[in-house]
């Protein structure tokens, strides 16, 4: 079958798709991935064959904008609340979608990208669409062409709770009060080619979820649950990787999500300084903020542009991130107790995953001082109740099938929305 992945240009988006990619190119199925121009190579370099479409988004240029007005903007933001449903309001919900659908879906969704993927996707004729879960334009080009379709996750599904809550609240409020800017957005999109809004086009006929068992939401959507197998890039082993470390060894990561906008990873080369005393190795990936470009870090640091995580961390006893879903997933994968600093969104649910389940531990960005952070990496280290955690955690990750496992499943589940449509 022709299967079309949709993905905004959006590179650590993309990366959580690509095995899923391989897994029906190497059952023999004919695979395009449709993007924006700028991750043409990232695309190709993964293998994988690109459609490049439409124009460029400017998310990232308009989120620098607003880091140089608001240093503190990337702290901010709304919470998506813990495992289970959070208590909220009306005015909440409606809030958070006037701010995520202008500002953010309808960016990264130009009209020139989503009109020419339509366009594409009545040519080529797919049979299945797999979109990411920010990439409405993927449902739209689905229904526009008679495809199967489906949102591909990168986390928690933290969109489909949200959406579920805001309909509840909604089909609760006067006719006066009630907006629905999401539904309105993809009503839009949908309505400029011929065609009429129905829910699944915001939450895909059904929904390929990596998470694990124990961290996935309980949600009244067709959910198929899929093992998370990572892909990070172009990959090389490095030199001082292929030897066991002497001491114990220590990631300190933010991921590269969000240095695309503000340039910078948010973690001071100087907080560094709180794991000088401990007796191990410090791996970072940090990359110096404005006027640290010269910053002193202790002796056990060693500081390196980039390794893939799926290299690195099997050789790690703990890692320190933001809560990355790369980072967060990959290191449940290779049983590897995690410290996170969760500043909003779906990394609230990870930490509190972490905590619930034992593999790890949180400390809020805002209470994120040297003396937290360094106590905390030492209870991982030496309490050996989060390694045995983590290695429960891998296990239910393993149970998950792979994606070749998959396969057959999607076969099936194609064909039948297909006849149902």
């Amino acid at each position: 079958m022709r299967v079309l992945i949709v993905v905004y240009a959006e590179k650590t988006h993309y990366l959580h798709m690509v095995s899923m990619g391989w897994a029906l190119a190497a059952a023999g199925h004919e695979v395009r991935v449709a993007s924006q121009p700028a991750l043409t190579a990232e695309i190709t370099a993964s293998g994988l064959t690109a459609v490049p479409l439409g124009e460029d988004h400017r998310l990232f240029e308009t989120a620098r904008a607003i880091a140089e007005e608001n240093p503190q903007a990337f702290s901010q933001g709304p919470s998506f609340g813990g495992l289970a449903k959070p208590e909220t309001t009306w005015e909440r919900e409606l809030a958070l979608y006037q701010g995520l659908v202008p500002y953010y879906l309808r960016v990264a969704n130009n009209t020139a990208f989503v009109d020419e993927l339509v366009d594409y996707a009545r040519f080529w004729r797919p049979e299945l669409v797999l979109w990411e879960q920010m990439s409405h334009s993927g449902a739209v080009a689905a229904r526009a062409s008679g495809a199967a379709h489906a949102r591909l996750l990168w986390g928690p599904d933290f969109l489909g709770r949200s959406r579920e809550i805001f309909r509840e609240l909604l089909a609760e409020q006067p006719a006066e009060r009630r907006a629905d800017p999401l539904g309105e957005w993809v009503a839009e999109m949908l309505g400029r080619h011929g065609l009429e809004f129905e829910e699944e086009a915001v939450t895909g006929q059904f929904t390929i979820d990596p998470s694990p068992p124990s961290a996935r939401l309980p949600l009244d959507l067709h959910t198929v649950p899929v093992r998370y197998a990572p892909y990070h890039g172009a990959a090389t082993v490095p030199e001082w990787l292929r030897e066991p470390p002497d001491r114990p060894r220590v990631c300190v990561t933010m991921g590269l999500s969000r240095r695309q906008y503000t340039g910078h990873d948010g973690f001071p080369l100087t907080d560094l300084d709180a794991f000088g005393d401990l007796e191990a190795e410090i791996v970072t990936t940090l990359v110096p903020a404005p006027g640290e470009e010269f910053a002193a870090v202790p002796a056990n640091t060693r500081i390196v542009d980039f390794v893939p995580m799926h290299v690195l961390l099997p050789s790690c006893d703990a890692v320190v991130h933001y809560g990355g879903s790369g980072t967060w997933m990959t290191a449940m994968l290779h049983g590897v107790p995690q410290l996170l600093v969760p500043q909003s969104g779906d990394t609230l649910l990870k930490a509190e995953h972490l905590e619930r389940q034992g593999i790890g531990l949180a400390v809020p960005d805002a209470e994120a001082t040297g003396p937290a952070l360094r106590e905390a990496v030492g209870r991982l280290l030496h309490e050996g109740s989060f390694r045995e955690a983590a290695a429960r955690q891998r296990a239910e990750i393993l149970s998950v099938p792979s994606p070749g496992e998959l396969v057959p499943t999607l076969e099936k589940l194609t064909a039948e929305y297909r006849a149902a449509g």
